[in-house]
């Protein structure tokens, strides 16, 4: 099987925001380091800088207008953007009240409010209790485009790596044993079954599609990506040949 890495993305947030990279680092502790290294927990979460699941944070699948949020990291810190809002460049370790103030009426206010800005522990705060790495396959993505009769933007999936040069679909055979990219070497785990995220166009924050819908119409699935964890750590970047 061939395959090129295409795109790099990172969360330095969970849930809120996401930036483009030429190339980052996988470690087995910390899967992509940087990704998800900071969370909103919300005010009906235990306070705790443990892993906890997704529901107890402020992200997309809750509150689609922070799909429109994209991310920078700095020296000191990170810099949020979105259509509505002035840049927000703050440090998150000496700020941390800084995000849920800008956040303001982003978030629904049906929903339990921003709590406390926390540290994620050394895996980061995936979806998952593991460090995981997510990969994508862009022909996958250009047939559900296909399927729903628009663009699906890449970043409504907040996939870490996206694979090129596959068959539609391919992806899933990335699942029967170990593969190598760049300098790291990854092991499989399972598909990413999805949520209501995916909804929410990344330019507008509106949710415009239902991508369940289109995925299930279309291959009886709700899965689209697979998790893999590091095996041996190493950098990627982008023009990295799948082996």
């Amino acid at each position: 099987m061939t395959g090129t890495l295409a795109h790099i993305w990172r969360h330095p947030i969970k849930g809120i925001g996401c930036e483009a990279c030429e190339q980052v680092d996988l470690t087995p502790e910390e899967a992509v380091v940087g990704d998800r290294a900071w969370a909103l927990l919300n005010a009906e979460a235990e306070d705790t800088d443990d892993w906890q699941p997704r529901r107890n944070f402020l992200q997309v699948a809750s509150g689609p207008a922070l799909a429109a949020v994209g991310a920078a990291s700095t020296p000191t810190g990170v810099v949020l953007t979105h259509p509505s809002r002035d840049p927000l460049d703050f440090a998150p370790s000496t700020e941390p009240a800084a995000l849920g103030a800008w956040i303001g009426d982003l978030w629904p206010d049906n929903r339990p409010g921003p709590a406390r800005l926390v540290k994620a522990p050394q895996q980061g705060m995936t979806d998952v209790p593991f460090a995981s790495v997510s990969i994508g396959n862009l022909s996958s993505l250009r047939a559900l485009s296909q399927k729903a009769g628009m663009h699906v933007d890449m970043r409504r999936f907040r996939i870490n790596l996206w694979l090129d040069d596959l068959a539609p679909w391919e992806e899933i055979d990335l699942l029967a044993g170990d593969i190598t990219l760049g300098g790291a070497t990854l092991s499989p785990v399972e598909p990413i079954e999805r949520c209501r995220a995916p909804d929410a166009n990344p330019q507008t924050g509106a949710r415009d599609i239902s991508m369940l819908r289109a995925l299930e119409d279309g291959w009886n699935t709700r899965n689209f990506g697979v998790y893999f964890k590091v095996k041996s750590g190493g950098t990627v970047a982008i023009g990295d040949q799948l082996s």
